[in-house]
């Protein structure tokens, strides 16, 4: 089925430097415009975001400074690409959230005024998530094929986790999936540790992931004016940070993880960080 247009309509997505709407930069950008006549242009280019792009998101996307290094800044492109988006409703995946606060920080940082008025946005990962749920009740119905029978309460809905997990690993028996560097293929089985490596995909030393393990596996900040940077070398700097940090509204688990990190860098001992 066809779109219904009364105004053109892209579809867009961005590969940027990182997560952070307000200091990340986009590295590349592709944008189809549908047109009112059934027309389509497609326009996608590379951008020079003036700051290094970290090696663990060119791993992602393939995507390092030598690429990009000779390609326009984004305010030598910001005036062509409000051109093309003018008067556009504009779509893509997760873009209400991410892309399309991005490119108007671009836009800001750029000095070009881009203006929402009129326009609509279709996210479609929302669509996805509204019309396939991925809660529980839903992956019950999926793997196990029958409802949920007093969901919500706390032995209900253990049951129901318990009985899912025994059906994942029947219907995923050998299945290969592509590991996260990229590159291996990891059978799915039923031994713990497998499936621990499978479904812990992130690398928090904290629960909530406040702190995580960068590419030199070491401890920095995830969040906060100080992302990216050794908690070390941070409370070697700022020792008020650490102070702040557990007067502050966070985790007890988070506390206790940058209590040991901060010991550590005292007395120069091996302290383990076991945050499970």
């Amino acid at each position: 089925m066809k779109l219904k247009l009364n105004k053109p309509f892209v579809v867009f997505d961005i590969e940027t430097t990182g997560l952070s709407i307000a200091n990340d930069r986009i590295v590349e950008i592709c944008i189809v415009r549908d047109n009112v006549d059934g027309s389509q242009d497609v326009k996608t280019m590379r951008i020079n975001p003036t700051i290094p792009i970290p090696a663990e998101v060119t791993a992602i996307h393939g995507i390092t400074d030598e690429d990009v290094k000779d390609c326009p800044t984004f305010a030598e492109v910001a005036h062509e690409l409000n051109q093309f988006l003018e008067n556009c409703d504009m779509g893509g995946y997760n873009s209400n959230k991410y892309d399309i606060p991005l490119l108007v920080e671009e836009f800001l940082r750029a000095g070009v005024e881009f203006n929402f008025t009129g326009r609509r946005f279709v996210d479609v990962m929302n669509i996805f998530h509204k019309m396939e749920p991925r809660n529980l009740k839903a992956a019950y119905k999926f793997y196990c094929h029958k409802d949920i029978q007093n969901a919500h309460s706390a032995e209900a809905d253990t049951l129901a986790t318990y009985e899912i997990l025994l059906a994942q690993l029947d219907h995923y028996n050998e299945v290969e999936y592509t590991g996260y560097d990229g590159a291996t293929s990891v059978p799915i089985t039923n031994d713990i540790q497998a499936l621990h490596d499978f479904s812990f995909k992130s690398k928090n030393v904290d629960l909530v992931g406040h702190i995580v393990m960068n590419e030199k596996n070491v401890e920095v900040f995830n969040f906060g004016k100080h992302k990216g940077k050794s908690v070390v070398e941070v409370f070697r700097q700022e020792p008020s940070y650490y102070d702040w940090m557990s007067k502050a509204d966070f985790p007890l688990s988070t506390k206790r993880v940058l209590t040991i990190i901060k010991l550590r860098g005292f007395n120069n001992s091996s302290v383990k960080i076991n945050p499970e």
